[in-house]
C-alpha cells in the first residue's frame, strides 16, 4: 500500500495526523487528502490532473517533509493558501523553495501571508478568478468573514458532482470561527448562503481545512439554525 492508497480502497475523507493519506480518483482529477500536525489537525489537498500530471497543493499547512513526499518528483505548479491564518501556511516557504510553485492567495489576505511566511504572493485572486490544474479548472469563490481574504475553490466535475474546497469558511456543522465578532459572522453566513448554498446543488461534496468532509445537502437544513445561534 503506498501513500495514495486508502485503508480499504474507498475514499471517506476521514484522515488523521500521522495516518495515511486518502485519494479520490475522479475522471480528470485526483484529490489526495492528508492531515498534518497533531495539535491543529489541518487538512492539505494535493490535486493532480490525470491527463497532464500537473499538480496544485491547497494549503501547505505543516510538515513540509510529508507534503514533499506526497508531491513526489512530478513537481508542483502552484500552492493555494485558503486564508491568512498561521496554521494554514507553516510549510509554504519550504514547499515553494523546493518546487518554485506559484503562490496563490485571496487578495485581501496576501500581504498578511507574506508578512507571516516571508514568501511573495505571485497571484492575488478574487471572486470569479480561476486556478488551473493541467486541463482542469478551479473557480475561486471569495467568502469573507473568517478572514477578509478567505477563498474557496470549486471544481465542476463534468462527469459527476461538484467538489468544493472550503478552507475554514465551511465545515460539517457550521461556518468557520469568527471569534465572537458579530459583524464578521453576519458577513460569513451571508456569503456562505448566497455564494455557496444558493449556487451549488445538494450533491456538492466539500473539503474543509480541518476534519471530515461534508455534503451541502446534509448541511442545508441547518442554515437557519446556524444563523440563529450566531456561530
Amino acid at each position: 500500500m503506498n501513500e495514495h492508497d486508502t485503508n480499504d480502497g474507498v475514499y471517506t475523507g476521514q484522515v488523521r495526523p500521522g495516518g495515511p493519506a486518502q485519494t479520490r480518483e475522479l475522471t480528470a482529477l485526483s484529490i489526495t487528502k492528508v492531515a498534518v500536525d497533531e495539535q491543529m489537525s489541518n487538512n492539505c489537498y494535493l490535486l493532480r490532473c490525470r491527463e497532464t500530471g500537473a499538480q496544485v497543493l491547497v494549503d501547505a499547512a505543516a510538515e513540509a517533509p510529508r507534503l514533499l513526499e506526497l508531491i513526489g518528483p512530478s513537481g508542483l505548479d502552484a500552492v493555494v493558501t485558503t486564508h491568512q491564518h498561521w496554521d494554514h501556511h507553516r510549510a509554504l516557504a519550504d514547499v515553494v523553495a523546493e518546487h518554485g510553485a506559484t503562490v496563490v492567495v485571496g487578495a485581501p489576505d496576501a500581504d498578511a501571508v507574506t508578512e507571516q511566511t516571508g514568501v511573495a504572493v505571485d497571484r492575488r485572486v478574487g471572486q470569479g478568478d480561476t486556478v488551473t490544474v493541467g486541463s482542469c479548472t478551479l473557480q475561486v469563490i471569495a467568502v469573507a468573514g473568517h478572514t477578509p481574504g478567505s477563498i474557496c475553490l470549486l471544481y465542476q466535475d463534468p462527469a459527476g458532482q461538484p467538489h468544493l474546497f472550503t478552507g475554514d469558511s465551511l465545515f460539517p456543522g457550521g461556518v468557520g470561527n469568527t471569534f465572537g465578532d458579530a459583524d464578521a459572522f453576519a458577513q460569513l453566513i451571508d456569503e456562505v448562503e448566497t455564494k455557496i448554498f444558493a449556487e451549488l446543488p445538494d450533491e456538492t461534496w466539500f473539503y474543509p481545512g480541518h476534519g471530515d468532509d461534508g455534503l451541502l445537502g446534509q448541511e442545508r437544513p441547518q442554515l437557519a439554525h446556524w444563523r440563529e445561534r450566531g456561530w
